[in-house]
Parts: C-alpha cells; structure tokens; sequence
C-alpha cells in the first residue's frame, strides 16, 4: 500500500479547524521555513520537530500530534514564536495541542504533567510558586524521591531556594478563584481538572 493512501486514511481535516479556532492562530499560514525548529531549546528531545508538528496539525494527522512527545516536552518559552515570520504563536498552539490531548486522556509524558501540577499546586496554595513545595509534590508523584537532591545545598546557600513559601498578600484568594473557575469549566467539558 502507498504511503499516499495511507496518509489519506489518517487524516482528519476537521481537526486542522479546530486547533485553529482553539489557539486562535491561522496554522494554514505556515510554510516550513523551519525558524522555530532552529531555535527551539527543546527541540533535542522531540520526537517531532517543532516544524513537522505544524505540518502534521496542516495535514490533519491528530493521531501522531497528540500522541506525540514533543508538546509535552515545550517549554513555552515562545523563542518559536518569535521567530515566526508570519506571527503564528506556535507556542500557543503547542499548549492547544498539549491541552487537546489531555482532554482525549493522551499524556505521553506522565512526569511533565506530575511536574505542571505539581506548580500549579503551589500557585494556587500560595498565590505564587513556592519551589521547594513544588519540588516535594513532584518528588512525591512522581515517586523520584532523591531527585536532585545533590543540587539542593548550593541552590539553598546561594539563596535560590525560599523554605517559606512566598504569600501574595490578598493575592493567594484571587489566585484560587481563578483555579475554581478553571475547576468547573474543566468539568463542564469533560476535562481533568
């Protein structure tokens, strides 16, 4: 069987739309000049290429986009974006892409979400990150008990590591009522909070 064929049968054209009116990004527009992939600080742990996730989302190939590692393993430091010569966020449309495939219940890289919840964790306790709680939560999903546990005397020396948490103040009960609101969005469609 051609490669030709089976591509045909793996395409979803509708899921091209709809990556698009989520990210609010026009990912037609993209031509593979390949700027986001030269400057993707990740890009030596894809699997894909920055560039042929945009191909993939063009040519409707969600199967091989949300079940790769690639969106899990971006940064969101947006140096893709940037560079884009036609302004698409790529960025934003990996985070589309990472968030899509949570809603399907495909998380190829379960530790990057153990880490994000465990961040999100903190923000949401404290009203700003705290790392060594979120260091602790991680360690404790993530079952990776002695985790860098070795850098922890330099980074608490050098004063990068707080014991206390960092409370905004009267910021922490603004912080939680966006998280409430996330809460029950996320159950009204059928998203894993």
């Amino acid at each position: 069987m051609s490669d030709a064929i089976l591509l045909n049968r793996m395409r979803e054209p509708a899921f091209t739309a709809h990556v698009e009116e989520k990210s609010g990004q026009n990912v037609s527009t993209c031509y593979q000049c390949g700027n986001c992939t030269a400057g993707c600080p990740a890009g030596f742990t894809y699997d894909l290429q920055v560039s042929q996730i945009m191909r993939a989302v063009q040519l409707g190939l969600k199967d091989q986009v949300l079940h790769s590692r690639s969106i899990w393993m971006c940064l969101s430091c947006s140096t893709c974006s940037l560079r884009c010569p036609n302004g698409i966020d790529v960025a934003g449309v990996m985070e589309t892409l990472r968030h899509m495939a949570r809603k399907e219940g495909v998380v190829t890289v379960p530790k990057v979400e153990k880490f994000w919840f465990s961040f999100l964790d903190t923000v949401r306790a404290f009203g700003r990150t705290h790392e060594i709680g979120t260091m602790a939560l991680y360690m404790m999903r993530s079952l990776r008990v002695l985790t860098d546990l070795d850098l922890a005397p330099q980074a608490l020396a050098k004063g990068k590591l707080g014991l206390k948490p960092h409370v905004l103040p009267g910021g922490a009960d603004q912080v939680s009522r966006i998280f409430r609101r996330y809460r029950e969005r996320a159950r009204r469609e059928g998203v894993r909070p």
